[in-house]
């Protein structure tokens, strides 16, 4: 059956032309969109040309995304020996060794992102089934495995973000909230589009950038002009 569409997201999406929007227009779009009862995130969809059955087309790194993800970031570590009153004095909200590791496995999971020692991995490695499908489990290449925890800590909390492209090609990012200034939004916006394209996978041929889509969490999606974004210098968008 057809997905039922909402009175006000009919609405909503009535305002939104189909074409691409330039990268400011389209932010102010997605604030007039959210119209939702709570805070709304805003979310960035990014088709790219590549196929991540392969492994040299694979995308997963980290964005330090300079105005923030407007979240309350809550980290776990686990580590051992005196990396454990490290990662409390650096702000973790948790933390533990074995014996955390073993209240994940029973079902604790009151924490947005966990971050091991190196020689923690061999334990944490049983986690997998559980951390894996929500995105959480620790990896060298998002940043979550590491043993300068006050830095991670430090850098996630401030608004750093770990995201990959889906086994479509296609990456899924929050990247503020739909209350920040059409401003912060594009200078994380940015911050996101100068990411990607830093981090290529060596095996994408040809078009690189696909469509670029915002939204609000509840809103309707808003195309944006890659060409604009891409050109578009942190100056303007400072400005902007």
């Amino acid at each position: 059956m057809p997905k039922k569409i909402s009175r006000r997201l009919q609405e909503l999406q009535q305002k939104v032309e189909e074409r691409p929007y330039e990268p400011a227009e389209a932010l102010q779009l997605l604030k007039e969109t959210a119209t939702a009862k709570f805070p709304e995130s805003a979310e960035a969809h990014i088709r790219l040309g590549i196929d991540p059955k392969y492994t040299d087309q694979q995308l997963r790194t980290t964005v330090a995304l300079p105005k923030g993800t407007g979240q309350t970031v809550r980290v776990a570590v686990i580590a051992r020996g005196e990396k454990v009153q490290e990662a409390s004095d650096a702000g973790a909200d948790v933390v533990g060794s074995e014996e955390l590791i073993q209240e994940i496995q029973q079902g604790r999971l009151d924490f947005d992102l966990v971050i091991a020692t190196p020689d923690m991995m061999p334990q944490v490695a049983k986690l997998g089934r559980l951390l894996g499908p929500k995105g959480m489990m620790p990896s060298p290449k998002g940043g979550t495995v590491t043993f300068d925890l006050a830095q991670a800590i430090s850098e996630f909390k401030a608004g750093k973000l770990e995201f990959r492209a889906d086994r479509t090609g296609i990456v899924h990012v929050m990247f503020g909230k739909a209350d920040f200034s059409v401003e912060d939004l594009l200078s994380n916006l940015k911050a996101l589009q100068e990411c990607i394209d830093r981090n290529r996978p060596s095996g994408a041929k040809g078009r690189y950038w696909r469509t670029v889509y915002v939204s609000s969490t509840m809103g309707p999606s808003i195309e944006v002009d890659v060409t604009a974004l891409r050109d578009l210098k942190l100056a303007e968008a400072a400005a902007a």
